[in-house]
């Protein structure tokens, strides 16, 4: 009876032990990660990006990186061509290539978000000296963007970092040169607004020009067509519809028209 129960409590230990082991040796990859095997300190070729992955805990362990696009916030100055200092507040949209994982996780390991940053810093003075202050402020803004996020792609792209966006959200340019634009773009605006009077005038005035020629061309083709016999006749028919009336009426005349008398 006391072997049975040291035979159980062995087995017991031993299954516990065990358990344990393969519970330690277990790891879990989430949705938007990627997992690497790294036995001792070499890496595996392997990468997994979901599920369960068991191990020997005592001599490998499992890397994981995430491989969803984050966000990296920045806010600095950007040089412009004229030597003027933009400030500006920057998202830089990247994630790490799965493919790269063990490329990442050796060369420039899991915290790289300095050397992103660094790198735009870098990418950002070279294309914004290209441009001038009031391009940022523009519809140019876009062409700044493409040609950093470029410039980056060249630098990362090897390191097994996808840059898939740059975005210039608020810039905010020197005051005097704000003013300045303010300024041109109100004249615009005026100009703009100067012209539509200016051109409703002009159809107004065109308008009455046409109303002034139909008038006067309604009454030539009338004058010359009402002739000394047209007139007589006119005459007569009017008297006629008059004397159709049960009414008293005297009619005054010049002598020369005819004279209808009840």
């Amino acid at each position: 009876m006391n072997n049975s129960l040291f035979y159980f409590r062995c087995f017991a230990s031993t299954s516990f032990v065990l358990l344990l082991i393969l519970i330690q040796g277990c790891a879990i990859i989430r949705p938007g990660q990627a997992g690497v095997k790294q036995r001792l300190g070499k890496l595996s070729d392997v990468v997994h990006t979901h599920g369960a992955v068991f191990y020997n805990p005592f001599t490998t362990r499992v890397v994981r990186a995430s491989i969803q696009t984050t966000n990296l916030e920045l806010s600095l100055s950007l040089p412009s061509k004229e030597g003027l200092s933009i400030t500006s507040q920057i998202s830089i949209l990247y994630k790490t290539d799965v493919k790269k994982i063990q490329d990442v996780i050796k060369n420039i390991g899991l915290s790289y978000e300095n050397i992103i940053a660094n790198v735009f810093r870098s990418a950002a003075a070279d294309v914004c000296a290209q441009f001038f202050a009031k391009d940022m402020h523009s519809g140019m803004r876009a062409e700044i963007e493409k040609s950093i996020s470029k410039k980056m792609a060249e630098t990362l792209s090897g390191q097994g970092i996808v840059i898939e966006s740059v975005l210039m959200k608020s810039i905010q340019l020197p005051e005097g040169l704000a003013r300045s634009i303010e300024q041109k773009l109100q004249a615009e605006q005026d100009a703009m607004r100067m012209e539509f009077v200016l051109q409703q005038e002009r159809l107004e005035a065109d308008r009455k020009v046409i109303e002034a020629k139909g008038t006067r061309d309604a009454q030539k083709i009338l004058s010359e067509g009402l002739t000394e016999q047209i007139i007589k006749i006119r005459s007569i028919e009017a008297f006629e519809e008059l004397s159709k009336s049960a009414n008293s009426k005297i009619l005054i005349t010049d002598g020369k028209t005819p004279m209808l008398i009840d």
